[in-house]
């Protein structure tokens, strides 16, 4: 399977990748035909194949580290962004880290921010071509001195040498996502066990998981990226029983207080939409106080309130009207406002945005700019317009 790889770091292989950086789809044949005159078909079918994953893994490492580093097309599927992987190395730093057993390492990602924050790292995966990716990412970001990679099965590999251990079991099969922590490979009960070997332990999780599946003698993170929830993580060695959500860029923490759920109460002048990994983390009711707010529905995270106020954690919308479901009224209001852009939301509701956009807005041509929520409040099916706003 390195056979995939090997090619690619030679020097006609570097010297290809150079050639087809940037190729866009639509001129990828008339470059492959042109490539194959001088290069054997399969070297100019990778180099394109891997142009191709480069493009794809701009959005998670940035233009300048996705250009120079190698990928599987997994890899990029499961790799943790760079942005987040480099908030889990501050805070291995932060609590006196310097040697991590990577575990479950796939390409490289999560070991390329622990190494550039000093930290010597044990990169391990029993997939070939994965861990020959992650030689191959140490090498060329310059990071080979810290990070040794290992192809070996995880559960097989002795960690009492370092001081943590970072766990990123894969969480997809055959059949896509798997949402059961102990379909994991390996499952979250090794994970966790093999925590216990370390001071230090970071566990990488689905952000859905239940918070019964959550030991007791963990701390739970869950982290969000510009506002996409992008995964959670069990700490051990910290804070048990804590809970928090973190937000990037920053980062912005908010820790749980074990606070009750709010009061639900009539929509007031403002509705605020907590980050994803403030509802994931179950810590709604923290920023319904900072915000002197309550629900517009028991079951709906959604807060209320009279007044505009600062929040790192929500986004605030001035509510201009409160109307029961009604696709019709909801058209004629966008009429009469002159509302040519429509933002839809939902929570707690089966209406498909794209459906009600089509059908309340079927020809946009005002000037003005609207957000619906659809939702309930009370129990009651209803729209809630306004329109973001700061404070």
């Amino acid at each position: 399977m390195n056979d995939l790889l090997s090619p690619l770091l030679t020097p006609e292989g570097r010297a290809l990748l150079d050639e087809v950086r940037g190729t866009a789809p639509a001129d990828e044949l008339a470059v492959a035909t042109r490539l194959r005159r001088a290069h054997p078909a399969e070297l100019v079918s990778a180099a394109l194949g891997q142009a191709r994953l480069r493009q794809r893994a701009a959005a998670k490492f940035g233009d300048a580290d996705a250009e120079r580093m190698f990928f599987t097309p997994n890899g990029v599927e499961q790799s943790t962004r760079a942005s987040v992987a480099a908030h889990r190395a501050r805070r291995l730093t932060a609590l006196g880290v310097t040697s991590v057993a990577d575990l479950c390492c796939g390409i490289g990602g999560d070991a390329i921010a622990l190494a550039r924050a000093g930290i010597r790292v044990l990169a391990v995966d029993r997939d070939p071509l994965t861990a020959a990716t992650a030689r191959a990412n140490a090498d060329a970001l310059g990071l080979a001195d810290l990070i040794e990679v290992r192809e070996a099965d995880v559960t097989e590999v002795d960690t009492a040498g370092y001081d943590a251990v970072f766990v990123d079991p894969a969480r997809r099969g055959g059949r896509g996502r798997i949402f059961d922590p102990e379909a994991y490979s390996p499952p979250l009960s090794w994970a966790v066990a093999a925590a216990s070997a370390a001071r230090v332990a970071a566990l990488k999780i689905a952000p859905g998981i239940p918070h019964e599946a959550v030991p007791a003698d963990a701390e739970a993170e869950w982290i969000s990226d510009a506002g996409d929830v992008k995964e959670a993580v069990l700490w051990f060695g910290t804070e048990p029983g804590a809970v928090r959500a973190t937000l990037l860029p920053g980062p912005r923490t908010l820790l749980g207080r074990g606070l009750p759920d709010p009061a639900v109460r009539p929509v007031g002048r403002y509705l605020y939409e907590p980050d994803g990994a403030v509802i994931r983390a179950h810590l709604v009711a923290e920023v319904a106080e900072e915000l002197d707010g309550g629900l517009v529905d028991p079951t709906i995270a959604y807060i209320t309130a009279d007044t505009l106020r600062d929040t790192d954690y929500a986004t605030p919308y001035e509510i201009t009207d409160v109307l029961p479901f009604n696709v019709k009224k909801l058209k004629a209001l966008l009429r009469e406002r002159g509302v040519g852009n429509l933002t839809v939301k939902k929570r707690g509701s089966a209406v498909e945005p794209e459906e009600l956009r089509r059908k309340a807005l079927p020809k946009p041509q005002g000037r003005n700019a609207a957000t619906v929520f659809l939702t309930r409040v009370a129990g009651a099916p209803t729209m809630l317009l306004g329109r973001p706003t700061r404070p």
